[in-house]
């Protein structure tokens, strides 16, 4: 793989082709950046949520995985309630309440930038982002599909409005176009979904995910992506690990990583830095 294509973008000298990619470097300094998913311990309201260890549990949790992502030299974080199983498609207020304490008592220990992930609903995530002060969502925007969460419809125009009515322009949106654990009502070909998406909803970036959180994106199918919008900056979203993180920054303009960096590669275990480090030196290396 030659390493010209992983080269940083200096300020001033983007190519055309490149010119829509661009804010990944405003935002986080380099080409390819790895964000890093904050995983939180299910939250007051879950099934899974541990009453007897309470609130103070889950945030010095969670900062113990943050200080570990960021010694280990990630890009950028991503805080989600991944522990909120079974998800709802429109959380409760007291989701977004409690990850929104999480994250305000951890600003001061957060020192690359940082978006947030409010599984599986947009406008909170929106929410969640302009009262906290994240750069960046990633969410299910677009498309109806047939879930292991029942029938699951969007809105993004009624999103986008509320996006602009709360204030949250500056918010990036990364839409996730394979989302996990579901597939399209209508049988529609990858390409023309992420054709039709970027033109009738202008996401800043979309992303590709596997089956569920920890499964190898197919690196066919981003390849099939990145071919249909080449403006467009396409993540791997699920299933980068260090065995494969070639072959995915080949294609990809970055990755977001949750399972790779835990311990024993487990999703539901503590992040290992030691994973973390071995990952962003190789990571580093092949961006050049």
């Amino acid at each position: 793989m030659s390493k010209k294509a992983l080269l940083p973008v200096r300020a001033g000298s983007i190519p055309p082709g490149l010119r829509s990619v661009s804010w990944l470097n405003d935002i986080f300094h380099v080409n390819k950046p790895i964000i890093a998913m904050c995983h939180l311990k299910a939250l007051p309201g879950d099934p899974g949520y541990d009453s007897q260890k309470g609130m103070d549990w889950i945030v010095e949790s969670a900062r113990a995985d943050l200080q570990a992502l960021q010694a280990g030299g990630v890009d950028a974080i991503l805080f989600s309630n991944e522990a909120s199983l079974p998800y709802l498609t429109k959380v409760e207020p007291i989701t977004t309440a409690c990850m929104a304490r999480v994250i305000a008592e951890l600003r001061p220990d957060i020192s690359v930038p940082f978006g947030v992930n409010v599984l599986w609903d947009p406008a909170a995530s929106i929410d969640l982002a302009v009262a906290t002060g994240a750069l960046f969502v990633r969410e299910i925007f677009t498309g109806v599909y047939a879930s292991d969460y029942g029938l699951w419809n969007t809105s993004c125009g009624e999103v986008i409005r509320h996006q602009h009515r709360v204030g949250g322009q500056h918010v990036k949106l990364l839409f996730n176009i394979v989302p996990e654990s579901a597939v399209y009502l209508a049988e529609r070909q990858m390409a023309d979904i992420a054709r039709s998406t970027v033109f009738v909803s202008k996401p800043d970036a979309l992303c590709v995910s596997g089956l569920t959180a920890g499964t190898e994106t197919s690196a066919d199918t981003l390849k099939l992506v990145k071919q249909a919008v080449p403006d467009t900056p396409v993540f791997a979203n699920t299933g980068v690990r260090l065995s494969n993180v070639e072959q995915m920054l080949s294609v990809a303009d970055g990755a977001i990583i949750g399972t790779a960096f835990k311990r024993d590669g487990y999703i539901w275990n503590e992040v290992d830095a030691s994973r973390v480090c071995a990952f962003m030196q190789k990571a580093k290396t092949l961006r050049g």
